[in-house]
């Protein structure tokens, strides 16, 4: 097998591996509060030996550190309030809604990076809104879910575009792991309020503990550092392009792994390939438009 093949596969694994994510979250007996403390302490742990092996030093300054407490409070709620999507409704719904994200990235990213809005995200964002009156319009009966999927891609955004922000001073490893640190902190001190919500604490049992070490460790902390070493190799541009292939294989093995509770109206699968296929056009779109004008500028530069 070639390098560049090898590569491709490999990035496709990852995908595969993001879309399990929701998979395992369906899987684990436990609510979703004690889920997302189990996962990032898994996935802080492992990201730490995974730094330590690859003799990457975790020392930084003040000002990350009170950056990460930030940003991981939202990472904990994204995390939490997606699991609780997929446990008020299913996979494909909490999946089928990921590209949310990129509407929300569009409006945030000009006020956190102070940048304007182009008429292109503009564009994507009605395509995307129309896509989720859709979903709304066929299965009301999981309101609850898709709202709180909604909350969840938001926070995901919210926390994505800081992250931009940091990531062209700081090394995005390390940036990640006092995250997970801060959010595991954040949300274990959470824990016994949040437990009203949802009856009582539980704790996982023998199978939980095996899909825990799985998303922790190999869907989260092994995922992340792959999609780096990836984005070494490959394009950001090709890289985001597939992982925007997540919710796709997600609902792929939901349906043949869960059955009939994974089964959607065609509703549903319009608005969920309406806001899929938008946000895949979306960066295409994006590089054409740019190489364009790149072109453009080349022709109006004098010769000498």
């Amino acid at each position: 097998m070639s390098g560049n093949l090898k590569t491709y596969f490999e990035l496709h694994f990852v995908v595969v591996l993001l879309g399990f994510t929701g998979i395992l979250g369906k899987l684990i007996s436990l609510p979703a509060p004690e889920l997302v403390v189990f996962r990032m302490f898994i996935a802080f742990i492992s990201l730490f030996f995974i730094l330590k092996f690859q003799k990457v030093s975790i020392r930084t300054s003040k000002k990350l550190l009170w950056s990460s407490f930030a940003v991981g409070f939202v990472v904990a709620a994204h995390w939490t309030t997606f699991f609780l999507a997929i446990k008020l409704s299913n996979v494909s719904v909490a999946l089928g809604l990921l590209g949310v994200g990129t509407l929300f990235t569009a409006l945030l990213e000009p006020l956190v990076l102070k940048k304007k809005l182009s008429a292109l995200e503009l564009i994507v964002a009605v395509f995307i809104i129309a896509g989720i009156y859709i979903i709304f319009r066929f299965e009301g009966n999981y309101f609850w879910g898709i709202l709180t999927a909604l909350i969840s891609y938001f926070l995901s955004s919210l926390f994505s575009a800081f992250n931009k922000k940091l990531s062209h001073i700081y090394d995005s490893r390390v940036i990640s792991l006092w995250e997970l640190i801060f959010g595991f902190a954040l949300a274990a001190i959470a824990l016994p309020f949040l437990a009203p919500m949802t009856d009582s604490l539980f704790w996982p049992d023998w199978k939980d503990y095996i899909y825990l070490i799985l998303l922790g460790s190999i869907c989260t902390a092994y995922a992340f550092t792959a999609t780096i070493k990836l984005m070494q190799k490959l394009s950001a541009y090709l890289v985001v392009l597939h992982i925007n292939l997540e919710p796709v294989y997600a609902i792929i093995i939901a349906y043949f792994l869960f059955g009939a509770s994974e089964h959607m109206s065609m509703g549903f699968y319009v608005g969920a390939s309406m806001i899929t296929v938008s946000v895949l056009f979306f960066p295409y779109v994006r590089k054409k438009l740019n190489d364009r004008q790149k072109r453009r500028a080349e022709r109006l530069v004098p010769r000498i």
